[in-house]
């Protein structure tokens, strides 16, 4: 006679074999997930620490463009509005459009690349926002920034410079198109985000914030785990049989 409700713990050796390799693994990624959870918290830590230093003046010398980047900026010098080129497949409030990259003359001799910001396709002849390309010199403050791919070779787009359209930041090759000498070509500079005359481009287009949805991502594993392991118990577990009823009937 089988006793309802009871049950008994049975394990078999294949089913436990890759149960407990599975739970394994799903603990191990969830454990994997709470390192880079502290290391994205550490990073962020750093990026807003740097983005909140006093602006600096850009250094005369380049050696670690890592080191530098996202720290703030003082530039004072004048745009070169008519050698700026366009940085295509860039959006702003989930509209598609271009980031304008002109080179900045510095009162020192350099001239630097500058991402002044977001425009939509319709502004991107400069004869359609005259109001933005102010002339002169200014003082301009914005985020250094590494230029160059940062994926895999093997999908690196082509750039279009015939075109003057750019996917990625080649900084030689753009200050060569732009026929700019002597120029920076370690970093480049992002526009904060005070307001052009009359609103375009749009500037303040880097972004200060990491996603970090590690910890969602280790919950997710470590309940995974756990329900591999009910599922597991349950599977390897068998009615209890009450022997002395059997044998009363």
């Amino acid at each position: 006679m089988i006793l309802p409700g009871r049950r008994r713990f049975q394990p078999r050796l294949w089913p436990s074999v890759f149960s407990l390799a599975g739970i394994a693994v799903l603990i191990w990624l969830g454990t994997w997930q709470v390192q880079r959870l502290h290391w994205k918290e550490a990073l962020i830590a750093d990026l807003q620490a740097r983005t909140s230093e006093t602006p600096m003046a850009l250094p005369t010398s380049i050696v670690d463009p890592l080191a530098l980047e996202f720290r703030p900026v003082r530039l004072t010098g004048r745009f070169l509005h008519d050698k700026e080129m366009y940085l295509t497949g860039r959006t702003y409030k989930r509209a598609v459009g271009l980031h304008v990259i002109t080179p900045m003359a510095l009162d020192d001799g350099r001239t630097v690349l500058v991402d002044r910001g977001w425009v939509p396709p319709q502004r991107q002849a400069p004869d359609t926002r005259t109001a933005g390309q102010v002339g002169g010199e200014i003082t301009l403050i914005g985020l250094l920034r590494r230029g160059g791919w940062r994926g895999l070779d093997l999908f690196r787009p082509e750039n279009q410079p015939e075109d003057n359209l750019w996917v990625w930041l080649d900084l030689p090759a753009m200050a060569a198109h732009a026929g700019v000498a002597p120029a920076v070509t370690e970093i480049y500079v992002a526009a904060g985000s005070a307001e052009n005359p009359g609103g375009f481009p749009v500037g303040g287009q880097t972004p200060v914030t990491l996603r970090n949805d590690h910890l969602q991502y280790a919950l997710t594993w470590y309940a995974l785990a756990v329900a591999l392991l009910v599922i597991y118990i349950l599977h390897q577990s068998r009615p209890i049989e009450d022997r002395d009823a059997d044998d009363r009937l």
